[in-house]
């Protein structure tokens, strides 16, 4: 669809991968883009010195840290004025024997992927309500609707991603603000580079052969991503700017990009239940957008 209306536009987690990418296409597009990372003078300083060269704006955000985030949405707007369009890219990745994390790990992972969704959510909604309009667009994964063994914990944070999606989406919508769901699938990203792994490296151990199902299962994404096939990440930063260039009201509250594992029949299969679970509570006017 042709976009016609340039938008405002801020990116987290946007130094590397699909929030990098994303912020290219949006900013070759028209849109007035903000990339957000951390440590832009320190180990991200390359990426940042990058993209301004496109033009696209860096600020400094830390999604784990409630100051962090304050400051980078009230440079943005001291910037441009106001924020259209919040994409809530920033996550993490973990993978291993389930039992073998630490909880301080799971609580590292939740805090990125599930916390920071709502503390920079939290900075840009008293602009958006103000205005009356504005798009969130969380990035889930398919991993949020079905289960891979050895990503429960990874799998859990992005099921509590679809909830928060789903809530506020129900919360704003007479509010005029829009919040809808990416579920992007497995995509050759420097997140598997960094994945987090279990810390207690005995109790993987302790599987025996189960313990080394994940290792197999790295080697098998890593055969698929350097393949002549291998799926292309630029997938996910076209379904994003499709959904920003989208007419308010007409985007779909979830997209699957990627291969889906069965998520898209979930999507469908859990839709009309969810519209009679809001129905049930004498709230069906929140399931449609108030233009």
């Amino acid at each position: 669809m042709t976009k016609t209306t340039t938008k405002t536009i801020l990116i987290t987690g946007a130094s590397t991968g699909f929030g990098r990418d994303t912020a290219e296409t949006l900013s070759k597009s028209g849109h007035r883009v903000f990339a957000a990372m951390r440590d832009i003078t320190g180990r991200n300083r390359a990426h940042a010195d990058a993209l301004r060269e496109q033009n696209i704006g860096v600020v400094e955000l830390d999604v784990t840290d409630d100051g962090s985030v304050e400051r980078a949405i009230a440079s943005v707007i001291e910037a441009a004025e106001h924020i259209d369009v919040l994409i809530n890219n920033a996550g993490m990745a973990s993978a291993g024997v389930t039992e073998a994390f630490s909880a301080e790990q799971a609580k590292v992972l939740f805090d990125t992927n599930v916390i920071g969704v709502l503390r920079t959510t939290r900075a840009v909604l008293p602009a958006m309500r103000v205005a009356g309009d504005g798009l969130i667009v969380n990035i889930g994964s398919v991993l949020g609707r079905v289960t891979f063994p050895f990503f429960g914990i990874y799998g859990a944070s992005k099921f509590a991603v679809e909830a928060l999606t789903d809530s506020f989406h129900y919360e704003l919508s007479q509010l005029g603000v829009d919040v809808v769901l990416v579920q992007p699938s497995a995509y050759p990203t420097n997140m598997y580079a960094s994945i987090q792994q279990p810390a207690d490296v005995a109790r993987t151990a302790a599987y025996g052969e189960i313990g080394e199902i994940p290792a197999k299962m790295f080697a098998n994404f890593s055969e698929m991503f350097s393949s002549a096939s291998a799926p292309n990440p630029h997938d996910v930063a076209t379904a994003i700017a499709a959904l920003v260039d989208q007419p308010k009201g007409a985007r779909p509250a979830r997209t699957i990009v990627g291969q889906p594992f069965g998520a898209e029949a979930i999507n469908v299969a859990t839709a009309p239940v969810q519209q009679g679970v809001i129905e049930a509570l004498g709230l069906g006017d929140l399931a449609t957008l108030k233009a």
